[in-house]
């Protein structure tokens, strides 16, 4: 359907009415364990087997709830054994882990494993970078995604293995990155650039992705984090601003006419957990406490009683047309989903307990 300014609303015209959100007086910390307990066996039964992003997010969430949790063990020890695929930046997002499990038990395989994933990033050819210096997802564009996939990884084998430069090149990135993708007068992040161009579709996975860098750049005390904390504050204000009454942000999260009441889970899971951590930092903490928590009461009114988080987009690349933002699995289990949504519990239940 074209409503008169070519615009494609068909998608958004169909979309299903918002779930009334549970109310924040049930979601106790023993409520909040329980669903996030449920959502990670879920994550387990998925029968996860790649070293890339979506395995990575999983990973990551399940040590946000429990560290050094079996099913992250056996993973990083089985694929450290078997050999770890790299070749993209995405490659990285389980790094974080296996940086976190050298810090646990200080066992060199996993401190090995992270120098070859670095001289990897430093070194190959398949890491490409815009003029500013920001690595690009794919050559010619920089997503707001390998904040996150190579960030986290760079700010936490920094942690565990007393090397501050890698946060300091992780904060780089984040300002590298918020230069092209920030909008300068909302505060929005766009999901990417083309060609050098930016295309201000302002995807909610991607204001995901930089927050939650952000907040573990912060929470590292990072030399940059004055500038960081800035950027990071105009971001969550921004994504304060256009959350719906029932807490869970459009796929695109400005109430662009394509996509607008087309709701997206994973996004909202990776926000909160942003606003609470961002909160806790003090960082506009009223506000931020008040919006993270109104987002989680959405989420959790479309998590099943299996575990799992509906309402999450799958795997999504860079998109020219708003419209292409539009498609969301109901029917299918993504694994960002799970993870995001186990970072918006584990920051909740920090916050109860």
């Amino acid at each position: 359907m074209n409503d008169g300014r070519g615009l494609d609303t068909s998608q958004a015209n169909r979309t299903e009415p918002p779930r009334r959100p549970a109310d924040l007086a049930d979601l106790t910390p023993e409520v909040l364990a329980k669903t996030a307990g449920r959502i990670a066996d879920r994550a387990v039964a998925m029968d996860l087997t790649h070293w890339f992003w979506g395995e990575g997010v999983v990973l990551q969430g399940m040590m946000r709830l429990t560290p050094v949790h079996p099913f992250v063990t056996e993973f990083v020890d089985d694929h450290l054994r078997d050999g770890i695929e790299l070749g993209h930046v995405n490659n990285l997002a389980p790094g974080a882990v296996c940086a976190d499990l050298y810090g646990a038990t200080g066992e060199r395989r996993y401190a090995d494993a992270c120098e070859r994933m670095l001289d990897w990033l430093r070194n190959d050819d398949a890491v490409t970078r815009a003029p500013g210096g920001a690595i690009e997802h794919w050559p010619g564009g920089v997503w707001a995604d390998t904040v996150y996939m190579c960030g986290t990884f760079l700010i936490h084998y920094g942690l565990h293995a007393d090397r501050p430069e890698l946060i300091e090149e992780a904060g780089e990135q984040i300002l590298a990155h918020a230069e092209i993708l920030q909008h300068p007068e909302t505060g929005l992040y766009a999901h990417g650039s083309h060609e050098g161009r930016t295309i201000w579709n302002f995807w909610g996975r991607a204001n995901a992705w930089t927050a939650l860098a952000s907040v573990e750049y912060l929470e590292a005390g990072g030399a940059q984090s004055e500038l960081i904390r800035e950027v990071l504050r105009r971001q969550l204000l921004a994504l304060a601003g256009h959350q719906p009454a029932h807490g869970v942000w459009d796929v695109l999260v400005d109430g662009q006419p394509e996509n607008r009441g087309i709701l997206e889970t994973s996004a909202t899971a990776g926000i909160a957990a942003a606003m609470l951590r961002a909160a806790a930092l003090g960082i506009e903490p009223v506000r931020l406490r008040r919006s993270g928590w109104r987002a989680l009461a959405g989420v959790h009114a479309y998590v099943t009683d299996a575990g799992m988080l509906t309402r999450t987009s799958a795997g999504t690349i860079l998109q020219l047309l708003p419209f292409g933002y539009s498609v969301i699995r109901d029917d299918m289990i993504q694994p960002w989903g799970q993870g995001l949504a186990l970072q918006a519990y584990a920051a909740a239940l920090r916050e109860t307990t």
